[in-house]
């Protein structure tokens, strides 16, 4: 393989619109990634969505791809207007019902594989908090540790029985910031200690059934020995990616960043410095999910760096490697349905609301 298609296969990319343009389809060609992220502006029907994510594996050509979609559920669910309301993890581990945490899981997993998608960015393993209670609202669980690593688990499991793979989110923990790391970067005071038992614990428990798992963008100045008011955000730091999450922790799956876009890291530095940085902490695989030229922008910065230094080469061939024996593995079996019809879309439209009628009846108190 090229340098040129090593460097493609660290990024998972986001598409224009409903099908693939001339200019996106010349790019795509040219960089070769590693999947795609589709958002509502890219969901318009089944077999539309069916084609387009169809298109873009033709014209890459490498073999089956990502193709990764987010939905958690209620406030995360990107397939809401084409199917139905998903309710949110909140409501389900409500129940406190782990049949339910796996159906959860499985009628996710079965809306992915209905329109063409393997991936989901679920689910959400932060801890609820008073910090972050206006910012994570009702993507979280739980303040406690163990009832999130209950849900994640079953919810994962019913993921995985319906052939979909899930992503653990976001490494080292989101549960207590304040700041919506869409828009800031989150400064997050909690000691390494504090980390390690609490917020991290969900990630140790899972990560041997994690094929992916999601890094923030927030950065945590309490975290070493002396507090650090320039820490890095954790999407950028070989402290966190590489000596904690794959090291200390002892992950072996794919560690993908949040977006590139997101304001949590460009506010702290421009997209050709924020990608680079992210492949030499230990990311395999970057997320940039809308603009098409910071797409471009990040795969000139990271081939140009690999072309100057041969240490950053040898990292980003490493993490191609890594990727493609992932895809091959996490893939080998994955066979896209063929596309759906309006009878499919209607069927899965009755499950869904059917489930949440029962976690609604099921569920002592709504959570706040």
């Amino acid at each position: 393989m090229s340098l040129r298609h090593d460097v493609g296969q660290l990024l998972l990319v986001g598409l224009a619109g409903t099908e693939l343009a001339a200019a996106e389809r010349a790019w795509l060609r040219l960089i070769r990634p590693a999947g795609t992220v589709l958002f509502r502006r890219n969901i318009e029907e089944a077999a539309q969505v069916h084609a387009l994510l169809e298109s873009a594996t033709d014209l890459i050509g490498d073999g089956p791809l990502f193709h990764a979609v987010d939905v958690e559920g209620g406030l995360v669910d990107r397939l809401r207007d084409l199917i139905a309301p998903m309710p949110a993890p909140a409501l389900v581990a409500a129940t406190h019902n782990k049949r339910l945490y796996r159906q959860h899981g499985y009628l996710i997993g079965s809306e992915l594989r209905l329109l063409g998608f393997n991936l989901a960015f679920a689910p959400v393993l932060d801890l609820r908090t008073a910090a972050s209670a206006s910012v994570m609202r009702t993507r979280v669980v739980s303040d406690d540790p163990k009832s999130v690593i209950a849900y994640a688990e079953a919810f994962l499991t019913g993921l995985s029985k319906a052939g979909a793979l899930g992503c653990g989110k976001h490494f080292p923990g989101l549960g207590s910031g304040a700041l919506d790391s869409h828009h800031a970067t989150p400064a997050i005071d909690r000691t390494f200690k504090q980390l390690w038992e609490e917020d991290m614990l969900p990630f140790r428990k899972l990560h041997r059934a994690f094929p992916f798992i999601m890094v923030s963008h927030a950065t945590y100045p309490q975290a070493f020995s002396k507090p650090d008011t320039t820490a890095l955000p954790a999407s950028i730091s070989p402290f966190w990616v590489d000596r904690t999450l794959r090291h200390k922790l002892g992950f072996r799956g794919l560690i993908v960043s949040d977006d590139m876009e997101m304001g949590g890291i460009l506010h702290h530095a421009p997209m050709e410095e924020a990608a680079v940085a992210a492949i030499a902490a230990g990311t395999h695989l970057i997320e940039i999910c809308k603009d098409q030229a910071l797409v471009l922008t990040a795969y000139e910065a990271v081939l140009s760096e690999a072309e100057q230094s041969r240490s950053f080469r040898g990292i980003v061939e490493q993490a191609a490697a890594t990727v493609r024996t992932h895809r091959h593995k996490l893939l080998r079996h994955f066979h896209p349905s063929p596309p759906s019809n309006a009878a499919d879309i209607a069927a899965m439209r009755e499950a869904v609301l059917a489930f949440t009628a029962n976690v609604i009846a099921k569920t002592p108190q709504a959570p706040a």
